[in-house]
């Protein structure tokens, strides 16, 4: 990354090698970074990037409020409604759709 950037996972903690960011944090490569996932999660211990005055952790909550449930329970609803009808569901990722009759 460029120097003087931000650095921001709020993705998948194992998508981001810690150690090489602490690095690029400690050695001001990087101006700070914030994360609400971890490599290892849950965190099994304090380490060195909670020490960081240029780092937020924050805890990974964005699937828990009650609008992203909602459109879950929607999305989920929606989807087994279409196969019941011989359908393709619409948020498939790694399952066979069901035949044409």
């Amino acid at each position: 990354m460029k120097r003087g950037a931000f650095f921001l996972n709020t993705s998948r903690g194992g998508l981001a090698d810690e150690s090489a960011l602490l690095a690029a944090l400690k050695s001001g490569h990087l101006a700070g970074a914030a994360l609400d996932v971890r490599e290892i999660e849950p965190p099994q211990q304090t380490g060195l990037l909670e020490q960081l005055e240029n780092v937020i952790l924050l805890p990974h909550v964005g699937a828990f409020t009650v609008e992203a449930q909602a459109r879950t329970f929607d999305a989920v609803c929606t989807d087994l409604a279409l196969v019941l009808a011989g359908k393709p569901p619409l948020n498939a990722v790694n399952v066979p759709l069901p035949r044409s009759t």
